[in-house]
């Protein structure tokens, strides 16, 4: 039996072999993470240009249809509401509604839950999503043949990760909006 055993530490040739080992670890690690950043970067560059495409052929702005998808995501809403959910100003909304409705994507409704009777509730206009899905639906083709390609646990776990990074994304931009 060897000192090392004795006082039960470990040898120091493992401590410096073991210091030696994780040192190109955490840089894969580093590296890995540099490169997942970048993939997200380029996704969000790939999704807003895709986007820039669909409101170009709706004839709308890209505002435009980013509050229309929150519309139609946690709506009905009312205007300020909405605007707090875009991050905007409520009399910016007030345009972005305005072509909106023109353009037959939304309705103005009264909101028979506020209890001032003045009170809009803003709703996505139903008839008007083929037009939204089949602008989709080269990418969800895409998509759906993407995922085809993972186990369900796989799909999982990148659920996951992307609610997650939605989520810092959300803190960050709740951050900077904040000072």
């Amino acid at each position: 039996m060897d000192h090392d055993s004795i006082t039960g530490r470990e040898p120091t040739h493992r401590v410096r072999l073991t210091l030696m080992s994780s040192a190109p670890d955490a840089a894969r690690r580093r590296r890995a993470t540099v490169a997942l950043k970048e993939s997200l970067r380029e996704l969000r560059n790939q999704l807003a240009l895709l986007n820039h495409q669909v409101s170009a052929h709706l004839a709308i702005k890209d505002i435009d249809l980013e509050c229309l998808e929150l519309i139609a995501r946690h709506g009905p809403l009312s205007p300020s509401a909405l605007a707090r959910r875009a991050g905007l100003h409520p009399a910016t909304m007030t345009g972005i509604l305005d072509r909106l409705q023109k353009g037959g994507f939304v309705v103005r409704e009264r909101d028979p839950e506020a209890a001032d009777r003045r009170a809009v509730a803003v709703r996505a206009v139903r008839g008007r999503n083929g037009e939204l899905f089949r602008l989709y639906a080269g990418m969800n083709t895409a998509m759906d043949d993407l995922c085809a390609g993972y186990s369900e646990d796989e799909l999982a776990l990148i659920a996951g990760f992307l609610r997650r990074a939605t989520s810092a994304g959300h803190t960050a931009t709740g951050d900077l909006a904040n000072g």
